[in-house]
């Protein structure tokens, strides 16, 4: 478990990862657009799958991680029925970065300025680990651009993670970010300075990070789904917290480390069904 957690320590890198590989059933019959947006001083990668539904479906990487990384298991399960939009945030993957820090306030900002720009009025949006901060503050800061909320494997305090987490972060570097996801993301951005510009900031994020009050956090008034593994980095203690903090939440832990029940690369099980399953029960909650 600590081995495995330690590519979202040692970057928060892993807090967003998927195999690559996805049911060929899932792929069939789905149309795929992708481009790039100017989003305050940033060109931002996008993805558009599928297409019907009322409301599209908005897909938050999680740091150090590309589309790929994180979402390719649960993606093409999603866009059998809808469209999904899925993004790479602020020096992630294919999107250009700038002179700020990676913060989920201005990535939020970035996420409402790619829903103007598609001419999305309003969204349904899913956020894993940092992708899960950066949905919470569109929530807060945003709350009409929001349908529902899946906010998955994050804390709102630093309270909510477990100590070693906090302690390992101090002795987070390129060094110790695990490899695959280097691979990950030189395969789109064949640039090793941006990798390292990459973690580098992706490890002064978390060893910054602030707690958000808990008057913002009930300010939420978009029905949320609070999702967690059973060994995740979020306590459970606290994932409680958030779904009676939250106004009108719902909370689900499943079995498995961070991220396993999406099928992460360093923590998914090839043959898992778990992704299935996971995104059966956030189309429940989304579509109900």
């Amino acid at each position: 478990m600590r081995k495995i957690i330690l590519g979202f320590v040692a970057a928060t890198f892993m807090l967003g990862c998927a195999t690559p590989s996805t049911p060929q059933k899932a792929q069939e019959n789905q149309t795929v657009k992708s481009g790039y947006a100017p989003i305050n001083g940033i060109k931002m990668y996008y993805e558009i799958h599928g297409s019907g539904g009322d409301t599209p479906l908005i897909l938050l990487n999680g740091g150090g991680s590309t589309i790929e990384v994180t979402y390719s298991k649960v993606l093409p399960i999603f866009a059998r029925n809808r469209a999904v939009i899925a993004l790479e945030e602020q020096g992630h993957g294919r999107t250009t970065d700038r002179s700020q820090p990676f913060r989920a306030e201005t990535s939020a900002e970035d996420v409402v300025t790619l829903l103007d720009y598609l001419h999305v009025r309003q969204a349904d949006v899913m956020g894993f680990s940092n992708g899960a901060g950066v949905a919470m503050q569109v929530a807060i800061r945003h709350p009409e651009r929001i349908h529902k909320l899946v906010f998955v494997s994050y804390m709102s305090k630093r309270t909510g993670a477990y100590p070693w987490l906090w302690e390992s972060m101090k002795k987070a570097s390129f060094s110790n970010m695990p490899q695959p996801l280097k691979e990950a993301f030189l395969k789109v951005n064949p640039d090793p300075q941006n990798l390292r510009t990459m973690c580098e900031k992706d490890i002064e994020r978390i060893q910054n990070f602030k707690d958000v009050p808990d008057k913002d956090v009930r300010s939420i008034r978009a029905p949320t789904l609070v999702m967690i593994g059973d060994k995740d980095v979020t306590k459970p203690e606290h994932a409680v917290e958030l779904s009676h903090l939250i106004p009108n939440a719902q909370l689900m832990i499943l079995p498995g480390a961070h991220g396993e029940f999406l099928g992460e690369l360093l923590s998914g099980k090839p043959t898992s069904r778990a992704p299935e399953f996971t995104t059966g029960f956030i189309e429940e909650f989304l579509n109900h």
